[in-house]
């Protein structure tokens, strides 16, 4: 006796759509994708297409798969094991089950079928049938009345998908009153082809390829790698998203998870194996400088790579390079650098950007997700006084990975300054800077962000990296002071008090009125595109 068969009904007369089974989805028939999915299963001879088309009967004997055919055969019911029972119950003398596949639900995968045979297994069900959860208010139809079917008005229901059933077939040979029917979820791909729609939404589903988003966030690096990546992935709607997250980057996991996309963090295993393991059509790396032993792994297994802000080894061996912070140019054309790739945040789309007003009203200091030094407390220590005596608010942001908020929070009780204002972990930064005439901050993306609302700044620079980012210049509307770590207390407050005169600041805010980033993303996302397009 044998474990298990695979049996497919393929009855072209139940079809609704015409020829539905021999027509191509995503380049390939619903009647060969079916037998290609069945045979990663199953040994062809263990195979059995029920059928009623002598076209589908020769398909089936050229692919090596046995056919049972009967021209007259028309099933007239949902009830696809009764219909079949007759070829189930002669099966059932060399096959302990029987796992039947409906062709017309082209997304279910090898691994599904393998999953929920185990299941069945496991359950020591006389049956097993694929549902998928649905939350709808359901209603009877009363003459031209409708009436409700049941009082509760949200609740979660259980909808047969018809995608797979898997059969003990010794409990068909009984007659066992009840019988103990095990369900396997199947939600996103339960889709069954019952109209032109549904066969858009599948070839849609089966073109759509996958991108994994290698990121890394945490304390010492910042959090601006994993923003980028998910403006990114936003928009990308019509392909699969997986984030990877690189072992030490808990921030990240935690900001990324709030976004529901589908998210890994890498263990105690290569970075290389930990991605290669998702199947990834394509990897965009944002996690500083990759290793030459990573991407050789990636590329020597036919993966292409497109890698942001990456001066590493590995970056000879990326299918592209985007160096928006940096300006200079490679001379290769895999690499493009400069402002002309800076990914503007939709937020900012619709900010107003702020006009040149007569003098410095409010103060915007900010230093990225993370501030590991706290180089926002610094300085607002050095710039306070002096904005007290002017007027000036204060506004000071700090991202998700600050961990001196409590510690801010009671300094500025005890500066008691009620023009002083903190805000922790905004997800409106456009907000923030609305209205700002003048801010201080260091030297990563958020430069781009203020010269688009207009907003001319002091830039220090966390460290040498940072420093290199010469975007943030006086060309720009920036006064590049130089390293946190190296600069005084009294330089930063003398090019504080130069940028509040009107002359200065009027020049750079027309130097930043001139800049324009918003055709920026959709030329990042093309180019990507153009990769998951073309074909090596």
């Amino acid at each position: 006796m044998k474990e298990r068969c695979l049996v497919i009904p393929a009855i072209k007369k139940n079809a609704v759509i015409p020829d539905q089974l021999v027509k191509k989805l995503a380049g390939e028939t619903l009647i060969s994708r079916a037998l290609n999915t069945a045979r990663a299963v199953c040994p062809s001879e263990d195979i059995v297409v029920l059928t009623d088309s002598q076209e589908i009967s020769l398909i089936c004997e050229r692919a090596g798969v046995r056919y049972s055919l009967n021209q007259s055969l028309r099933f007239a019911s949902h009830d696809i094991v009764s219909e079949m029972r007759d070829l189930l119950v002669s099966l059932a003398a060399t096959y302990c089950n029987a796992l039947i596949l409906r062709a017309s639900c082209p997304l279910v995968t090898w691994v599904d079928i393998e999953d929920a045979y185990k299941a069945a297994l496991k359950a020591q069900a006389d049956m097993l049938i694929t549902v998928k959860k649905v939350h709808q208010r359901l209603w009877n139809m009363h003459e031209d009345n409708l009436e409700s079917l049941l009082d509760e008005e949200d609740r979660l229901y259980v909808a047969e998908s018809r995608a797979l059933i898997i059969v003990r077939l010794a409990s068909l040979l009984t007659n066992q009153p009840k019988k103990r029917i095990a369900p396997y979820f199947l939600d996103e791909r339960a889709i069954e082809i019952q109209g032109y729609q549904d066969w858009w939404i599948c070839e849609r589903l089966l073109q759509r390829r996958h991108i994994v988003f290698v990121v890394a966030g945490f304390p010492a690096i910042g959090m601006g790698h994993v923003f980028r990546a998910l403006m990114l992935a936003h928009e990308i709607s019509n392909h699969k998203i997986t984030f990877v997250c690189t072992q030490e980057s808990a921030l990240a996991v935690e900001n990324i998870a709030l976004r529901d996309y589908p998210l890994v963090r890498q263990k105690d295993e290569p970075l290389s194996q930990t991605v290669l393991a998702l199947n990834p059509d394509l990897v965009i790396n944002d996690f500083l400088n990759t290793p030459l032993s990573y991407m050789q792994e990636l590329t020597g297994n036919a993966v292409r790579c497109v890698n942001f802000e990456d001066d590493g080894p590995g970056a000879e061996l990326a299918s592209l390079v985007i160096n928006a912070l940096y300006e200079e140019a490679s001379g290769s054309e895999r690499v493009v650098c400069g402002p002309a790739y800076f990914c503007l945040r939709d937020e900012f789309l619709e900010a107003r950007r702020n006009p040149l007003r007569d003098c410095v009203h409010t103060l915007l200091i900010t230093f990225g997700g993370t501030d590991q030094n706290d180089c926002s407390r610094r300085v607002l220590n050095i710039v306070e006084p002096i904005c007290r005596a002017y007027g000036i608010a204060v506004r000071i942001v700090a991202g998700p990975g600050y961990l001196h908020r409590a510690a801010m929070e009671e300094h500025l009780k005890v500066l008691g300054n009620p023009l002083v204002q903190f805000t922790w972990a905004t997800n409106v930064m456009s907000r923030m800077m609305e209205g700002a005439d003048l801010a201080i901050c260091s030297a990563g993306r958020t430069v781009y962000e203020l010269a688009h609302m207009r907003i001319p700044a002091i830039v220090l620079a966390h460290h040498e990296r940072e420093a290199r980012h010469t975007f943030a210049r006086p060309r720009n509307g920036f006064a590049f002071a130089g390293l946190m770590q190296k600069i005084s207390d009294a330089k930063i407050r003398n090019v504080f008090l130069a940028m509040l005169k009107q002359d200065r600041r009027a020049r750079f805010w027309a130097r930043q009125d001139q800049l324009n980033f918003v055709p920026n993303k959709a030329r990042v996302i093309n180019l990507i595109q153009s990769f998951l397009d073309s074909e090596e």
